[in-house]
């Protein structure tokens, strides 16, 4: 059984997602946003299987080089974003210095696309590309978790003021790739408290179901 774990980090608060299966002693790493003492001390107890990233805006993406590095764990990322980990003005940490040093790593392993279906932990993550907020936005279903990065919060959307944003792209994924999912499904953003797809269906103001 899969469990998860949640852990806000740096100053925009962005959720890193530890994800384990205790049995096995496995765990998947979901925007480790920056090289937290905290988060690479509880891996230490796991053989890290992968890094998923749900994009590769700077805030979720600081500490994958040190995970990567730790761990010797493949970095997953969408073919849309493929340069972004490496390029500053790209991911964004140029644009706010306040926030911290550019970010540049190295490139991703694997490049995911819509639909692939990724093993680990036992389990089944499908890969949903849902741009708008970014153009390689991925949001990673396994079971009743949604990891939907910065597309869907509760009660709000992700901005798309950014580069690469589009508010009619963020909206048409977010009602044909999410609110077709089950209600049940528990939506773990990007930043801020989980919600599920019904609540956001039946009370989310910036898109109605």
């Amino acid at each position: 059984m899969l469990t998860f774990q949640t852990f806000p980090l740096g100053p925009l608060a962005t959720n890193a997602y530890l994800v384990t299966d205790a049995e096995r002693k496995r765990a998947v790493v979901i925007d480790p946003g920056t090289p937290d003492p905290t988060l690479l001390r509880r891996l230490e107890s796991y053989e890290v299987e992968a890094v998923l990233l749900t994009h590769a805006h700077f805030d979720h993406i600081g500490g994958v080089e040190a995970v990567r590095e730790r761990f010797g764990c493949p970095v997953y990322l969408h073919a849309a974003e493929k340069d972004w980990l490496s390029d500053p003005a790209k991911n964004g940490s140029l644009l706010w210095p306040e926030a911290g040093p550019p970010v540049s790593g190295r490139a991703p392993d694997h490049l995911l696309k819509d639909g692939d279906e990724l093993q680990l932990l036992g389990e089944t993550f499908r890969v949903l590309h849902t741009p708008g907020h970014s153009p390689g936005g991925a949001s990673f279903l396994c079971g009743d978790l949604l990891f939907a990065g910065d597309v869907l919060f509760r009660r709000s959307v992700g901005r798309t003021d950014l580069p690469g944003g589009n508010a009619d792209q963020l909206t048409r994924s977010i009602r044909e790739k999410l609110y077709v999912l089950p209600e049940n499904v528990i939506v773990l953003p990007g930043h801020g408290p989980d919600t599920t797809i019904g609540e956001e269906r039946r009370e989310n103001p910036f898109v109605r179901g």
